[in-house]
């Protein structure tokens, strides 16, 4: 039986109808990739045709789109693909896309810095409504950076009186060696990542002064034993290169008035053959516990270039049918048959 194919015409205003095609109808042309049916817009009049089903998803996705217009946001690829990411997966997902994309986290130099997928809203929600946070999943996922972001907010509105970053010093599959100077200058290659976030959101006088003041403290891991981090937002980044023992240390380091966040990708342990992740390791642990929250992502929340979400996903599908029954273990790279250092960490 052949599927029912049908029309559906809606009117528009003039200037909403110019921003959702885009120039040179490039929305348009994206829409029709993304949900299957053919749009075409005559005068103000927008037209979509195809399968009933379809049509009918069409137009709530437009409707939405409509809505993110009049606010006065605008629409872009990435705002195209959520839209029919939720369409495609929820049947009762209206004002979604809208609860995503208004949750503005930090504004910098006119730049606003908010959620750009469903998993990162729930993200950043987690963080709100708990003590400590963990999130697990890929590269380029937003993990680090949504962190960093919801503690720069916190720090600059004085919800916590300081804002402390910290990552394991263990190097990804390649030796550095001796390194000269300080200690700043040592642990600099380490926590450089950190440092490019932050620049992204405040300005370096006001960074620089924040260093010096000691209400942003960037340090290797190592340094937080002892310590108890009082009204603070605390960053654990690279979670997945701790051991269960630095885990467990970092975590009780909680004081009064502070929140943490632990960010990591369990399929990039760099840890040494033998020696267990402290970020598989947690899970079993900690996950009964109330205000404890786990956001897992995966490579649907890639916001990085396109490419990077296929090579996330590409990998992950290599994993499974090279290893169909092996799951991560939290151990380091794993040795393939031969003895050499394998790329096991990159599929598990």
């Amino acid at each position: 039986m052949s599927a029912e194919y049908v029309t559906k015409h809606i009117d528009l205003e003039n200037r909403v109808a110019a921003l959702l095609v885009g120039e040179n109808d490039s929305h348009l042309r994206a829409l029709e990739q993304l949900l299957d049916c053919d749009i075409s817009l005559r005068g103000n009049q927008l037209t979509l045709e195809g399968t009933a089903g379809e049509v009918e998803r069409g137009e709530a996705l437009v409707d939405e789109l409509l809505v993110l217009l009049r606010s006065g946001q605008s629409l872009d690829r990435a705002t195209l693909e959520l839209a029919a990411s939720l369409s495609a997966v929820q049947e009762d997902w209206a004002g979604d896309l809208n609860k995503i994309l208004s949750d503005v986290i930090l504004e910098h130099r006119g730049r606003r810095i908010r959620p750009k997928t469903k998993n990162q809203k729930t993200y950043v929600d987690a963080i709100r409504s708990n003590t400590i946070t963990f999130a697990i999943g890929p590269a380029g996922t937003g993990k680090t950076y949504l962190a960093m972001a919801m503690a720069t907010a916190a720090l600059l509105s004085g919800e916590v009186a300081r804002m402390i970053l910290t990552r394991p010093a263990v190097e990804a599959g390649e030796k550095l060696g001796f390194l000269p100077g300080g200690l700043m200058e040592k642990v600099d290659p380490y926590l450089r990542p950190l440092f490019d976030a932050l620049y992204d959101m405040m300005d370096s006088e006001r960074l620089t002064d924040h260093l010096q003041r000691g209400t942003i403290e960037v340090a290797p891991l190592a340094y937080m034993r002892g310590r108890t981090l009082n009204d603070s937002l605390i960053i654990l980044d690279e979670a997945q290169n701790t051991t269960p023992e630095q885990m467990k240390m970092f975590l009780t380091r909680l004081g009064f008035g502070a929140k943490m966040i632990v960010t990591g990708d369990i399929t990039q342990i760099d840890l040494p053959r033998g020696q267990h992740s402290g970020l598989v390791n947690v899970g079993p642990v900690l996950s009964k516990i109330p205000d404890i929250a786990f956001v897992h992502f995966d490579s649907q929340d890639v916001v990085r270039h396109k490419l990077v979400q296929d090579i996330v996903s590409a990998y992950k599908l290599y994993g499974q049918a090279v290893h169909p029954a092996r799951r991560a273990t939290g151990r380091g790279p794993a040795e393939p048959r031969g003895g050499g250092r394998g790329e096991a960490t990159a599929t598990e």
